[in-house]
């Protein structure tokens, strides 16, 4: 009677040709040895280990939204489509080669319009040329063509390729990939010249494009990372020096009042005196108590003392190393706000060290601060050469400007007229509230 066939837990564990055996004696799974496969006989066959690791990057691809907001279109766009438009129909036009010519000048023309919206739908300005190809191929095949269909303009596509991996989502990138690969393989199939030009024309058509794309991509969400912060870190350092103000004011009305209460039996006079005070101090905590909400911070302890303010500006004029900083202060001064006063004397002492850091052959750095009844105005100027790496795009000039607009003031830095660089800023005296 014939062996009864086995289960398929028996089976999960067989394996084709002799079993190996280690020094011990005992059977080896060559499979599970490999890491390929592992027979269990309750789960069966599990996948290889390297499978748990893609797994999760396949789905935080697929996942990955597009770019927010992408740039609709541009001037440079209209004047990259018109110069193309014009090459497409003088090449269809001049070039003796051209095979179903009415035809190939509308596909190039059709391909040089999707360039109009490939930030916006990238996906589907992808699919047009790259589907007009799949489909065009076979037939340039069955009809014979000794020549391949198609303008050199039509070229374009790398910049879909490259557009769809810059603004598109994790999905998009996905379905467009699997489409210009078909494209690929079925204008290789159709054309076939040989494994290098198949190897460079996969390099040159999707690798290269998709991988410039994808690494624009990649860095311009770091740097807007970083950017954003910078600006979080300058918010949580305007929230401290506000919390630190409100409770210096809210210690000097602790103050006066005990004192009001010690001297109200003997001398009603003084404590109407403390409590005009208190008033004051009240007021000035109110306002910066508006000023300090939404402005993030993390819970650290307030320091008591004051924060340095306009009178401390003068005091960056250092110990004489390095360029000379002359600081001129005139106008209305008095009665600065103390937020006011901390901004401003913080854009002063991070202009002054930009200059000490990246200003070439300086001498001498100008720190005008100018007061008058609505806002205060400062402007520090060096006489240095400004190295190239030194821009518009610091992250110390992205702090300042964070702490003037949150101000409501207006910063701006930049190259001077003559030379050197020049830190402009204008802060109003009313706090607004954030």
């Amino acid at each position: 009677m014939p062996d009864a066939v086995p289960s398929l837990g028996a089976t999960a564990g067989a394996h084709i040709g002799p079993r190996a055996r280690d020094r011990t004696g005992r059977s080896i799974d060559p499979a599970s040895e490999t890491g390929v496969l592992s027979a269990d006989p309750v789960r069966g066959v599990r996948p290889y280990p390297g499978a748990v690791a893609i797994a999760p990057a396949v789905r935080a691809l697929w996942a990955e939204p597009g770019v927010p907001d992408p740039p609709a279109r541009v001037w440079r766009d209209w004047v990259l489509v018109a110069v193309l438009l014009v090459a497409a129909v003088v090449e269809g036009l001049a070039r003796p080669d051209v095979v179903w010519r009415p035809a190939a000048i509308a596909f190039a023309v059709v391909t040089v319009l999707t360039l109009l919206w490939r930030r916006t739908h990238p996906l589907a300005m992808v699919t047009v040329p790259f589907v007009g190809w799949i489909v065009i191929g076979p037939l340039s095949e069955i009809a014979g063509l000794d020549e391949p269909f198609g303008l050199y303009t039509a070229a374009c596509v790398l910049v879909l390729a490259y557009a769809l991996f810059r603004w598109g989502s994790g999905r998009q990138m996905v379905i467009g990939f699997a489409v210009m690969l078909a494209s690929a393989a079925v204008s290789i199939s159709v054309e076939w010249t040989g494994v290098v030009d198949a190897v460079l024309g996969l390099l040159v058509l999707l690798l290269f494009p998709t991988l410039l794309g994808w690494a624009v991509r990649w860095w311009t969400t770091a740097r807007g990372r970083q950017l954003d912060q910078m600006k979080l870190r300058e918010r949580e350092q305007l929230a401290r020096d506000l919390h630190d103000t409100v409770a210096h004011h809210v210690s000097a009305i602790t103050i006066r009042a005990q004192a009001g209460q010690v001297v109200a039996a003997t001398d009603p006079t003084a404590a109407l005196d403390a409590l005009r005070v208190i008033e004051g101090e009240a007021t000035r905590t109110l306002a910066e108590m508006r000023t300090i909400v939404g402005v993030l911070r993390r819970g650290e302890a307030a320091d008591l003392v004051p924060q340095q303010g306009v009178a401390d500006i003068p005091r960056l004029r250092g110990t004489g190393h390095g360029p000379r900083v002359e600081v001129t202060m005139t106008g209305d001064l008095d009665d600065v706000a103390p937020s006011l006063g901390a901004a401003l004397y913080r854009i002063a002492q991070e202009s002054v060290t930009n200059t000490l850091r990246h200003a070439r052959h300086a001498t001498r750095v100008d720190v005008q601060v100018v007061g008058d009844d609505e806002c205060v105005r400062m402007t520090v100027r060096d006489d240095g050469d400004a190295p190239a790496g030194r821009g518009p795009d610091g992250y110390g000039i992205v702090g300042m400007t964070e702490r003037a607009t949150l101000l409501g003031g207006v910063l701006s830095a930049g190259p001077g007229t003559g030379r050197g660089w020049t830190v402009d800023v204008v802060l109003p005296r009313t706090v607004p509230a954030t």
